[in-house]
């Protein structure tokens, strides 16, 4: 009989322990975890024009959804559109000029500078022979026949003659030879500047698109259409929802339990039941003071570390400066 009670005692007693030891490691778990409080943080991004124009269109409105590369607002590109249309035209008028260089003179061309030059020839040829007639009556005459005058006239012109003919051989050398390399490089650079010149107007009018840097969220509309857009004055503001971080500080004790890449949970006041899984991406190296509104005024003086813990919100539930509890599972 006391034997049998003693075994049920033993029996009772190693089941109070495993029952100990279970609710022992439970609790210890739930210790070596580490309970953080902090707020949602989410970038913002500031769009604005690059030129100073008017703004034709506001395609989105506050709290829309928008994707990468989707137009938001759009500016009247009319000037730069002439401006385009009278830079092609004289892309055109370039092109021309350089293909007139590189193609060199037409045989038409040569033929004629040939034939200036047969012409000024036989001009010169014949006013050589007036003057040899003229110094010979001269000579016959002892000078009575032919005035000094009249000989130094033809002397001149047939000076004249000859430079003619040096010079039209000069430009027929010329038509022969072609456009000097430096005209056409210098024609090629002017066509090259007026191709620049309309890519940099395309650029301008493509810029007129202002366009979504990213997936995000419209917070702000700051302007209609009909106002005068600028570089310093923003048109949207946008919050990046992706990714999303909660900011919350550690203190040196908990430093050292805290590495990145480490699980946590995340939970907000409006669903308790519910938690959103993330990891802790960024842990700071400078230590700061609290931050007042973290912490009470007694712990204001003791230095924290920021942790950014990220998170994955497909369904949108956390908002930006919203509080969140942080569980962090070493």
């Amino acid at each position: 009989m006391n034997r049998k009670i003693l075994a049920g005692v033993a029996i009772a007693v190693v089941g109070v322990v495993g029952v100990s030891a279970w609710l022992w490691s439970g609790n210890s778990s739930q210790k070596n975890d580490i309970t953080l409080l902090g707020n949602v943080d989410i970038r913002q991004v500031s769009l604005a024009f690059q030129d100073s124009e008017r703004i034709v269109e506001m395609r989105v409105e506050e709290g829309a959804k928008v994707t990468a590369g989707q137009v938001l607002a759009v500016l009247d590109t009319r000037t730069l559109e002439l401006q385009a249309a009278q830079t092609e035209a004289q892309i055109e008028v370039n092109k021309k000029a350089l293909l007139r260089l590189r193609n060199g003179s037409r045989p038409e061309e040569i033929g004629q500078a040939q034939a200036r030059v047969d012409a000024a020839t036989t001009d010169a040829k014949l006013a050589e022979l007036d003057f040899q007639r003229m110094q010979s009556i001269a000579e016959e005459t002892h000078g009575r026949g032919v005035s000094r005058q009249e000989l130094d006239r033809a002397a001149a012109t047939l000076k004249a003659a000859r430079a003619k003919v040096e010079d039209q051989s000069m430009a027929l050398r010329l038509a022969k030879l072609g456009p000097r390399s430096e005209d056409i490089e210098q024609a090629a650079a002017q066509l090259k500047a007026s191709e620049e010149s309309l890519a940099l107007l395309r650029h301008r009018i493509s810029l007129a698109e202002l366009k979504a840097p990213t997936n995000a969220v419209v917070r702000s509309r700051l302007a209609e259409p009909g106002d005068m857009a600028s570089p310093q004055k923003p048109v949207y503001a946008l919050a990046i929802v992706q990714p999303k971080w909660i900011r919350a500080y550690v203190n040196e004790a908990q430093l050292a339990r805290v590495r990145p890449g480490m699980s946590a949970e995340v939970k907000i006041d409006g669903l308790p039941d519910a938690s959103i899984a993330g990891e802790v991406g960024y842990i700071s190296s400078v230590a700061e003071f609290t931050p007042k509104p973290v912490q009470t005024e007694e712990l204001r003086t003791s230095l924290v570390y920021e942790v950014r813990v990220l998170v994955k919100d497909p369904d949108d539930q956390l908002r930006l400066g919203m509080p969140a509890t942080v569980r962090l599972v070493p």
